[in-house]
């Protein structure tokens, strides 16, 4: 299982939900609009026809929505990478519900109304024998089937990342056991299971320690050239990727947040060893023109 040779040009979701990492100014310049589903599927069409060959994402009712109205150009599925879980959802969804407890129940809700028998098991079993593990799985199971269901022949599911919350949580706190789960559950899909992290050199070194192989992991970190969002150091991270060789690295947050231009970010990336494709956010349909057209011509 691997997840092909060509270099990935991925469209990020970030503008889509109203995000930007550098201010809330940039946000409001960028208007209402983009947050509107067909408003997205028009930009990630625009990506794809000029050099984007995929779309990373958090799964959440917005890019399910997203998912819905986008077609690939020439009949070319695009692929998929999904970020789980979208943080901010759910703890909206826990607001509203009433807590933990309330989420729990409307998740459960859900799973059963999905008609995602193997979802249902596991949860099942994992609300009867208080096991965190099925509980994982089912909610995976669940997130899985959306984004299929979603996405239909316009897309492949390549791989599933664990989300950086998460991921660093598990880290921080040495739980090798969710890892471990994570990777066998999401590989029965034939799927690429991954991670999202904000410490490419920790998660790396920990991983080599559990005997992880990250030959058949994704990993979506950030590099850029200012060393924004790299941790412990720019120089520690470039050390930590250089010794992956092999290994499925995805770039993020490669502008800076918009502090860099383009060129000058591209050259950066295009230094680096080991990288097997980059993500960038787009805002309107020139800016995706002119950044994938750039990207496909530098990097690709």
């Amino acid at each position: 299982m691997n997840i092909g040779a060509e270099k990935l040009l991925l469209v990020g979701d970030n503008p889509f939900h109203g995000i930007s990492h550098l201010s809330q100014e940039r946000v409001k310049d960028r208007g209402n609009s983009i947050t509107t589903a067909k408003y997205a599927a028009d930009l990630v069409a625009a990506s794809l026809e000029n050099g984007a060959n995929g779309f990373m994402f958090s799964v959440s009712d917005t890019t399910l929505s997203i998912l819905r109205m986008s077609k690939s150009p020439k009949s070319k599925p695009m692929n998929l990478y999904a970020l789980v879980p979208y943080a901010y959802e759910y703890v909206r969804l826990a607001t509203h519900a009433g807590g933990i407890s309330g989420l729990a129940k409307q998740f459960a809700k859900q799973v059963a109304c999905s008609g995602n028998f193997k979802a249902a098991a596991f949860g099942l079993n994992g609300i009867l024998k208080k096991e965190l593990k099925d509980l994982m799985k089912a909610y995976l199971a669940y997130e899985i089937s959306r984004i299929k269901t979603s996405a239909k022949k316009n897309g492949i599911l390549r791989s599933v990342l664990l989300h950086e919350i998460i991921t660093d949580m598990a880290l921080a706190l040495d739980i090798g056991w969710l890892f471990r789960s994570y990777i066998d559950f999401i590989s029965e899909f034939k799927i690429m299971p991954g991670f999202e992290t904000r410490n490419f050199q920790y998660l790396t070194k920990k991983f080599q320690a559990w005997d992880i192989d990250l030959t058949k992991v994704v990993i979506a970190s950030a590099f850029n050239k200012v060393g924004f969002y790299m941790n412990p150091s720019k120089i520690d991270c470039e050390k930590a990727l250089a010794q992956v060789s092999g290994s499925n690295v995805i770039a993020m947050s490669i502008l800076a947040a918009g502090y860099l231009k383009l060129p000058e970010a591209t050259e950066y990336i295009g230094s680096l060893p080991n990288l097997k494709g980059v993500v960038v956010g787009v805002s309107n349909g020139k800016h995706a023109c002119e950044t994938f057209r750039f990207l496909n011509k530098r990097l690709a």
